[in-house]
């Protein structure tokens, strides 16, 4: 140590002042965001794109589509294609099972098989001829098939795309998509959440390798299923706005079956994912997919784009009494050049294919979702050549009391219980991964789950690179207790990114005698005084850091960046995209903090424990 004991020796002098663990969380930010903007570039190192002929070009970028179904859950096996047509739906004026009719096709309210213990419903309109074409039209989340439609008030008749298929001959199928409300999110006479059923879903799948995107991809392509059986060899087309235009891209992305695309007040650069509504989080998505990516997943088949507003989502349902919980999250509608930007870096990737795919721009004049433009290039691209018939008069519903959130609820439901069937499964599943681990003695342990614990760090938590700057540490003294010294540390990490944490050493340590460390970590929103300060009793921790030292350990209380309130939930947000997490950030800290702990000559290396309070323990972990 100095003379003045003012910092460690081999050190400088820590000169920092201000809050270093809100610096440390924004350099976190800074870094992500950075590493956000360079992942465009980097994507390109896992495709193989062979563009020799449209077989192989299939062939070539088929990894990534696997790569892609695992991302967003599409894993589950979907049941027998079949589709029934209800009969409990309350009607009035009409005897048959139709719950309206529009000009040319009748309306049927459906139901049809996806996985087991989950359908889909929604509306089919079915043409009073031959079908010209198949589609499966994808409303927003927030517009149910009824409003798509126009049998329930709520969407102007314009954007109708999906009855403005059905009157030019398409046989259309509309899904239900689970909304945005919050009505059913939670457990009853437990708690309930302001979180929208979107989110609620989302954060049940998450963990289980499923994704509320991925079960109503199942949904379209459990349609398309059934298209597949009961239409030869029409063309097979999806179309979607908002939500919707999510699912469109994604499940043409998914499935190369389908035909044509159509992409309504979606599809724009994704460098901002983390700032949409949280059940638009795809683990690891960025690394290899942004909406341009996917575009080529759907080459060389066609995909029309259109410009539109965006549905305005600027936070999820408020929170009130007993009711909280939700994420943060908006929607905004890009500008047309930057849809166009990234339609066209669409493009480029692919620009030497031949013959070249379809891939058109429109912009809707009024904002609204399905122009003319846009529905004209979509069935060109599906084969019919006649001039789309303008939109004519209203359906004629025949619903009576016709309840909505009835579905909704049993819908959701579904989805959520499959979340829960798949979970009661887990224990059995966690026990066929780890059956090639040899547990017979401690060294087949070590050496078989070697596999396993390099899969948990680059698949689940995510693996950052190895740092490639110096440490630079720097120390100044903050306590000076009658057994110990305690000294604030800064280490360098990447550029941005530094660990910092209080270390504590004993004082009258033997010259050459190396002691054990113990490394101390506070739980959410806390700091490392809140364990090693000696002048702070917190309830929760009561000094233990301190307690330790005055028995002769070295100790280290980290400041993990789990601190900010949403600040560092922003950080999770911006890097689960990139397949990384928080705890990617603070293993990097550990890392190099253990590195120059151990070069200290107090420290003894090979004796070092982790100790931690709840979100500090799952941090030992």
């Amino acid at each position: 140590m100095s003379a003045a004991n003012s910092h460690l020796d081999n050190t400088d002098l820590l000169t920092t002042e201000g809050d270093l663990a809100a610096s440390m969380v924004a350099g976190i930010n800074r870094y992500l965001r950075r590493a956000t903007a360079a992942s465009i570039e980097r994507r390109e190192r896992h495709w193989k794109r062979n563009f020799t002929s449209p077989h192989r070009y299939l062939q070539s970028i088929e990894p990534n589509r696997q790569h892609f179904q695992r991302l967003i859950g599409l894993i589950d096996p979907r049941l027998e294609p079949d589709l029934q047509v209800l009969n409990a739906v309350p009607l009035c004026g009409d005897p048959a099972t139709r719950i309206g009719i529009g000009a040319g096709y009748s309306i049927y309210a459906v139901r049809w098989s996806v996985l087991a213990g989950v359908d889909a419903e929604g509306l089919l309109l079915q043409p009073d001829t031959p079908p010209n074409a198949d589609i499966v039209a994808l409303p927003d989340c927030d517009w149910t098939p009824e409003m798509a439609i126009g049998l329930a008030p709520g969407v102007p008749p314009s954007a109708h795309f999906a009855r403005r298929l059905a009157e030019n001959g398409c046989r259309v199928l509309v899904p239900l998509l689970i909304d945005r409300s919050s009505t059913f999110s939670g457990i009853p006479r437990f708690r309930m959440t302001n979180q929208p059923h979107r989110e609620f879903i989302y954060r049940a799948a998450f963990e289980l390798g499923r994704h509320l995107i991925g079960y109503e991809v199942q949904k379209v392509l459990a349609a398309v299923d059934w298209f597949a059986t009961h239409a030869g060899t029409r063309p097979v087309g999806v179309i979607g706005y908002g939500e919707g235009g999510l699912l469109a891209l994604y499940s043409a992305a998914a499935d190369p079956r389908l035909n044509a695309t159509a992409v309504c007040g979606y599809f724009q650069p994704r460098e901002d994912l983390f700032t949409e509504p949280i059940y638009r989080n795809v683990f690891s998505l960025l690394e290899q997919f942004g909406d341009a990516e996917l575009a080529s997943l759907v080459a060389p088949r066609a995909l029309c784009i259109e410009t539109c507003d965006h549905p305005a989502i600027d936070a999820p349902p408020p929170p009130s009494e007993g009711r909280q919980g939700a994420a943060p999250g908006i929607i905004r509608t890009p500008s047309f050049a930057a849809v166009e930007a990234e339609l066209t870096r669409a493009q480029d990737l692919i620009a030497t294919l031949k013959p070249a795919p379809s891939f058109t721009l429109t912009q809707a004049a009024d904002g609204l979702p399905g122009s003319d433009a846009l529905l004209t290039s979509f069935l060109l691209n599906l084969g019919m050549k006649k001039k789309l018939a303008p939109l004519k008069k209203m359906p004629t519903s025949y619903l009576k009391n016709f309840d909505p959130q009835t579905r909704l609820q049993r819908q959701f439901a579904q989805l959520l219980e499959h979340t829960q069937g798949v979970m009661r499964q887990t224990e059995f599943s966690r026990r066929q991964f780890w059956s090639e681990a040899d547990a017979s003695n401690l060294a087949s342990w070590e050496k078989s789950s070697k596999t396993y614990r390099r899969r948990f760090w680059e698949e689940i938590i995510g693996k950052l690179p190895k740092p490639r700057m110096a440490a630079k540490p720097r120390t100044r003294q903050i306590y000076d207790e009658p057994t110990y010294r305690g000294y604030e540390v800064v280490l360098d990490v990447y550029e941005d990114v530094f660990a910092y944490g209080i270390l504590l050493v004993p004082k009258r340590i033997k010259r050459n005698e190396r002691r054990p460390l113990v490394v101390c970590q506070h739980g959410l929103e806390g700091r490392p005084q809140n364990v090693a300060d000696p002048a702070v009793d917190n309830p929760s921790y009561h000094r233990y850091a301190c307690r330790l030292a005055e028995r002769g350990f070295i100790v280290y209380a980290p400041q993990n960046p789990y601190i900010g309130q949403d600040d560092f939930r922003v950080l999770q947000r911006l890097a689960n995209p990139l397949k990384l997490s928080l705890f990617s950030f603070i293993i990097s800290h550990h890392q190099r903090t253990l590195e120059w702990l151990a070069s200290q000559p107090f420290v003894d290396p090979a004796r070092r424990a982790f100790y931690g309070l709840s979100y500090g323990g799952k941090t030992a972990m």
